[in-house]
């Protein structure tokens, strides 16, 4: 209702715009469609993505993955009416899938919002603390910016000494996780190892994401602090509301925060819709 107080319109529009998609037929092969969709977004070359994603409807009309990487794309791309097309077929084909699209689009708002702090926020138990992992060297040992981020987060370790603490990343080398090596530095300096928690699989900022959240809710949290640099830290916030936690604060080191702090163009967001559509486990192919 609320919906079409605001965009009666847009509403009406999306409405008369569903009669496009037609009745279910019979596919050949959606998956060479929907793999040119994914790869396109990836590419930068997003008309050509959402036009895979129209054809492989106008056969598939109830695929319910290429609905709702239509309404992200179609929000990213400004195009309204089709957003809200897809978006209102797809609840009412896959309910669930459609809330998680709109949690996409709050994701994104949060994230583009998001300015990197270095300063700590102060949380009490049932906000987590999620540190994200960066490539060690081949020895094993930490790169400068993993340990500034470790600085980061000692800080907000400190500043919230009740929370509960996820140090998340895997891709070995030399035997050592980016996990291990965080938390050997943390308990290092003070920190008491029965706070941090290690997940030592995921090899991405959606894998950090969902393996974290899911680690911070058995420990008792109900929101997160992510703790990430600068230039990451956007991504990494969308990734956490989309996995289900929210995000209460964005702690990063110094390093290159002034020129991260003004809000991302347009362009620079596709990273951030990419991730997302991953989080939600929309599958890069078929």
């Amino acid at each position: 209702m609320q919906i079409v107080r605001r965009f009666p319109t847009l509403v009406a529009a999306a409405a008369a715009a569903l009669t496009l998609f037609g009745s279910p037929a019979a596919v050949a092969d959606p998956v060479p469609l929907y793999n040119s969709a994914q790869d396109n977004f990836v590419n930068g070359d997003d008309q050509a993505g959402l036009e895979d994603l129209r054809r492989l409807l106008a056969e598939a009309p109830d695929d319910s993955e290429a609905l709702a990487l239509q309404a992200v794309w179609s929000d990213y791309a400004g195009d309204l009416v089709t957003r809200e097309a897809a978006l209102a077929r797809l609840n009412t084909l896959n309910p669930r899938m459609a809330d998680g699209v709109r949690t996409i689009f709050r994701a994104v708002g949060a994230a583009v919002g998001t300015l990197p702090n270095p300063i700590p926020a102060i949380a009490g138990p049932q906000t987590g603390i999620a540190v994200l992992g960066y490539g060690l060297l081949p020895d094993g040992t930490m790169r400068p910016e993993l340990v500034n981020r470790l600085q980061a987060a000692w800080l907000q370790a400190i500043a919230s000494p009740l929370s509960p603490i996820v140090v998340t990343g895997g891709n070995p080398r030399n035997g050592i996780t980016e996990a291990a090596a965080m938390q050997g530095w943390l308990v290092s300096h003070g920190i008491p190892a029965s706070r941090v928690l290690a997940e030592h699989q995921a090899g991405s900022t959606v894998g950090n994401a969902l393996n974290a959240t899911d680690m911070l809710r058995d420990a008792g949290a109900t929101s997160v602090i992510v703790v990430t640099s600068p230039n990451h830290i956007r991504r990494a916030v969308a990734d956490f509301i989309v996995a289900g936690l929210p995000v209460v604060g964005a702690t990063t080191s110094l390093e290159q925060l002034v020129s991260q702090l003004p809000p991302p163009s347009r362009p620079s967001q596709r990273g951030i819709y990419l991730d997302a559509t991953r989080t939600l486990l929309l599958p890069a192919e078929r």
